[in-house]
């Protein structure tokens, strides 16, 4: 199982996260209601750290053209984009601006599920999320057991070490940030217990 390591905001961080092969490093773009929020110019130092094998996601909550446009110049390989989006637009987006997409579905009920065929065309990775956004709410990861094996599966939603085991039946990639904080900071030591964790899942 591939791991999403998502707001991080500090160089030590994303070289931690890089040095043992996270998969993917998330970065919060343009939602300051976030303590994940970093600025631009932040995410410009963040994302030119050498990332070798590691990609880098920008995370964007209903992005305006201008804010794609100027996050695209971000050296990220994914525009992660949670909205109100019609397949022709994130068509668009992919194409604009030369970014893989991670189209982030909010689940509430097991029918909003069912959602990920409206972006399935389009998107490379789909994430199944809750509707905390910042808030890291859980919800019945059993859900996407009817999503096709053919659609790539991320999970976000009150990740920890303890559901680790489930996740990995059912996802392919764990996207997770909450769990590896100690007073909304990101914490070495965690994230460093949580990658020999999916390690010994492997």
């Amino acid at each position: 199982m591939k791991v999403k390591i998502c707001g991080l905001s500090k160089e030590e961080e994303v070289n931690f996260c890089v040095k043992h092969n996270v998969n993917f490093c998330g970065f919060i773009l343009n939602y300051p209601k976030s303590h994940r929020f970093i600025n631009f110019e932040l995410a410009k130092k963040l994302t030119n750290i050498p990332k070798k094998n590691t990609k880098y996601v920008g995370v964007l909550v209903d992005p305006s053209k201008k804010e794609l446009k100027r996050y695209s110049l971000l050296n990220i390989d994914y525009f992660q984009i949670y909205g109100d989006f019609t397949l022709k637009e994130i068509n668009q987006i992919k194409k604009n601006f030369n970014k893989k997409i991670i189209m982030s579905l909010q689940i509430k009920k097991e029918d909003d599920i069912l959602n990920y065929k409206l972006y399935e065309s389009a998107a490379d990775i789909i994430l199944f999320d809750s509707t905390g956004l910042h808030q890291s709410l859980g919800w019945d990861y059993e859900w996407i057991k009817i999503v096709p094996k053919n659609v790539v599966k991320m999970i976000a939603g009150n990740i920890n070490i303890d559901t680790l085991e489930k996740i990995k039946k059912i996802a392919d990639i764990v996207d997770v940030s909450g769990a590896l904080e100690t007073n909304k900071v990101k914490d070495i030591l965690k994230i460093d217990k949580f990658l020999k964790k999916i390690n010994d899942k492997n």
